[in-house]
């Protein structure tokens, strides 16, 4: 049985930097994620989080002579150059914005299905020609994500929580093996945030699917994944058990002495508070 050391990554970065102008967003930033972990990526605004995201799902390239990504052992890019296999390595992913992208006036159900674009093609995507069996996939990812009640509602209509847990269930549609979400809770209100969360715990504890999300709320880190790595300035500045994220560390991490981080989702905390041990043990 392969050991995490010896598997091939679900995600690996090497070394991989990038230079917007004369700003730094990325340097020599290596990490590796094996399949079926859960991890947090924090960090304060302007630390780099997206823009490592973007670099591991293929949308940014990194500075040339810089490192190198790869998914499952496919080379996503390597040295600045984006591998000319990336809408099939892409397929492997699912992408998560912080702004739903979902098409307002078209319902939930067709929203979702457009999850298989990689696999049904464009023009079937477009038109809306979707088979009985893909429609009822369609469906139980809806169900999966507490929707399907709101199938034939157009997106638009719904709440923020309900649309992010819409692209959840589009993520899964498109049979997805990795999720990269990009702070997918910011604008949301605290139960739709817990709600949004707790879907992606679910497809990494029932599903194995791997999770990378970016969070500014601390707690949901602490709270659900085992593993957190933190960034500060393009750097990793810490990665290991987010229970070792004692309030010194987390001080070390945000620059900040007083309030400012938000640990609970609520309201901005002092940092030397952690969750309940009720709340911790719902991720164990």
């Amino acid at each position: 049985m392969q050991t995490q050391a010896t598997q091939t990554a679900a995600i690996e970065v090497d070394t991989v930097s990038k230079t917007f102008g004369t700003d730094k967003a990325l340097n020599e930033v290596s990490i590796r994620i094996a399949p079926g972990e859960m991890v947090a990526l924090i960090g304060p605004s302007g630390s780099g989080k997206s823009t490592l995201l973007r670099h591991v799902a293929g949308l940014l390239a990194g500075d040339r002579d810089a490192g190198s990504v790869r998914i499952f052992g496919h080379q996503v890019q390597k040295n600045g150059t984006i591998s000319p296999d990336i809408r099939k390595i892409r397929a492997e992913v699912g992408f998560i914005f912080q702004q739903f992208n979902l098409v307002g006036r078209l319902p939930l159900l067709t929203n979702v299905m457009t999850g298989m674009l990689a696999r049904v093609g464009t023009w079937r995507s477009l038109l809306g020609w979707f088979s009985r069996e893909e429609k009822e996939r369609a469906m139980q990812a809806l169900d999966c994500v507490g929707l399907a009640e709101h199938a034939t509602q157009r997106a638009g209509t719904l709440s923020g929580g309900q649309q992010q847990r819409a692209a959840i269930a589009r993520a899964m549609e498109q049979r997805a093996r990795i999720i990269l979400a990009d702070e997918p809770i910011a604008s949301l209100d605290p139960e739709s945030a817990r709600l949004v969360i707790e879907c992606l715990a679910a497809l990494n504890r029932n599903q194995g699917l791997t999770v990378l999300v970016s969070l500014h709320q601390v707690q949901f880190a602490l709270q659900y994944c085992v593993r957190t790595i933190a960034m500060k300035d393009g750097c990793v500045v810490f990665d290991g058990p987010s229970q070792e994220l004692t309030p010194t560390a987390l001080r070390n991490i945000y620059g900040v002495r007083k309030s400012g981080v938000d640990l609970d989702g609520t309201a901005p905390l002092h940092i030397g508070v952690r969750p309940e041990p009720a709340l911790l043990g719902a991720a164990a």
